[in-house]
């Protein structure tokens, strides 16, 4: 026998109603339909009770999620540039130095030291093992989108910079 749906040869096919049509398919088909039990007949479909099933799993589908909820944002601290000079001076060593232990360039350094570049986390871990320092604090909530509402839709003013 074949499946009206899939196209497979199978052994066995049952009758299932799929949107309201009485298709013969085979047992992995047969998931996307309502098999017919004999009550119901071929106008009526599927019972109120499957339908509110699938459309609460549809709803619970269709909402969107923040990935960023519940979880801390991990930022960078205030003046990081001067900790990092004053830890790198406390060793003893130069900006020079201090870039050729840690594999970087010594302009790379100074960019960061002087906060003109902001360090990526592979640097910021690199400097922070080198040092012994910690660069990064732990912030509660999703930032600034909102102004501090965490309910607040965005709108377009979260996105215009004002001078």
């Amino acid at each position: 026998m074949m499946c009206e749906m899939c196209g497979k040869e199978v052994p066995v096919t049952r009758p299932v109603f799929i949107e309201r049509t009485k298709l013969n398919v085979c047992p992995n088909c047969a998931k996307f339909g309502d098999e017919n039990r004999g009550a119901s007949g071929p106008s009526q479909g599927p019972s109120a009770q499957i339908i509110e099933q699938r459309l609460e799993r549809r709803n619970r589908r269709m909402q969107t999620k923040d990935v960023y909820a519940g979880r801390d944002n991990v930022q960078l601290i205030e003046g990081y540039g001067e900790a990092i000079r004053k830890a790198r001076s406390a060793r003893g060593m130069d900006a020079e130095q201090f870039a050729a232990s840690i594999s970087e360039k010594k302009g790379i350094i100074m960019k960061v030291e002087s906060e003109a570049l902001t360090p990526d986390d592979r640097l910021v871990k690199k400097i922070e093992k080198a040092l012994d320092i910690t660069l990064t604090e732990t912030v509660q909530g999703g930032g600034a989108i909102g102004r501090g509402n965490p309910n607040a839709k965005m709108t377009l003013a979260d996105f215009i910079k004002k001078e």
